[in-house]
C-alpha cells in the first residue's frame, strides 16, 4: 500500500503557532515509523503556514509570495525529515526545482526507487509554480506516483457541512463523495485539488492530527474522521 500524508505547517508548530514543535513532529514520526514497519510506503507533503502564508500579504507580488511559500515547505521537509531519521527511518526529499545539495529533483522514477528501498519520501516545494497550493501539490504527487490513498491530517476531525467553529450544530460526514464536496463548496482541499482528485479517482481520509494514533488509524481505515470517496 502506498499513501501520501498531507501535514499542515501550522499543525507542526503545535502551541508555538510558528516554527516547529519537536514533540508534535516526533509523535508524527513514531506513527509513520509504525506504518513503514508494516510495509506501507509513505510519501509526505507539508504546508508552509508555520512560516509564511503568502496570500495574506497585501504588499508583495503574488508570484514572489508563492515562491517564499514554496521555500517554507522545503524548510519544513528538511526539519521533519531529520526528526524521522532520528527515529530510525530512511528519508529523501524531492523538489520540482533545484535546491543545490539540499534536495533531489523530483521524478516519478526517482520517487519509486526510494519507495522500493523503504524510504519515506518528502515532496517539498509544491508544484514548483505559483497560484497552486500544497493541496494541489499533494493530489498531483499522489496521482503521479500512483498512491492508493491521501491522508489529510488537519486541525479539525473531518469534513463538516458548515464551519463547526461558527456553527455548533454543524454536521460531520462519516463519508462523502468528492462530487458532493465540489457541489457544496466544502473546504476539504481547494477546488483545483478537488477536481484533480475527482478526475483521477483519488480517495482521501480527513482527520485531526492531534488525536492519539490518528495517522495509523486513518491508514488502517478505522479512524475518527471522514472518508472522501472518488469513484
Amino acid at each position: 500500500m502506498r499513501i501520501l500524508l498531507k501535514l499542515s505547517g501550522e499543525a507542526l508548530a503545535g502551541p508555538n503557532h510558528t516554527g516547529f514543535d519537536e514533540e508534535t513532529v516526533r509523535r508524527v514520526a513514531l506513527q509513520v515509523h509504525q506504518l513503514v514497519q508494516e510495509g506501507t510506503q509513505v510519501g509526505i507533503v507539508i504546508g508552509g503556514g508555520n512560516f509564511w502564508r503568502g496570500r495574506t500579504s497585501e504588499h508583495i507580488d503574488r508570484v514572489k509570495a508563492d515562491q517564499i511559500g514554496m521555500l517554507a515547505t522545503v524548510m519544513n521537509c528538511i526539519y521533519v525529515s531529520e526528526i524521522f531519521r532520528s527515529e530510525g527511518m530512511m528519508t529523501n526529499i524531492l523538489t520540482p526545482f533545484e535546491c543545490g545539495s539540499f534536495t533531489k529533483l523530483f521524478s516519478k522514477d526517482r520517487a519509486n526507487k526510494y519507495f522500493a528501498h523503504n524510504m519515506v519520501v518528502f515532496f517539498a516545494g509544491g508544484t514548483g509554480h505559483p497560484y497552486f497550493s500544497t493541496d494541489t501539490g499533494v493530489v498531483l504527487r499522489a496521482v503521479e506516483v500512483e498512491a492508493d490513498l491521501i491522508l489529510l491530517a488537519k486541525s479539525i476531525d473531518g469534513v463538516y457541512d458548515s464551519d463547526p467553529a461558527k456553527n455548533p450544530a454543524a454536521k460531520r460526514y462519516d463519508e462523502i463523495s468528492i462530487d458532493e464536496v465540489i457541489a457544496q463548496g466544502l473546504q476539504v482541499v481547494d477546488l483545483t485539488a478537488s477536481i484533480l482528485a475527482r478526475e483521477n479517482r483519488m480517495p482521501m481520509r480527513v482527520f485531526a492530527l492531534q488525536e492519539e494514533g490518528s495517522i495509523v488509524q486513518a491508514a488502517h481505515g478505522q479512524f475518527n474522521g471522514t472518508t472522501v470517496t472518488a469513484s
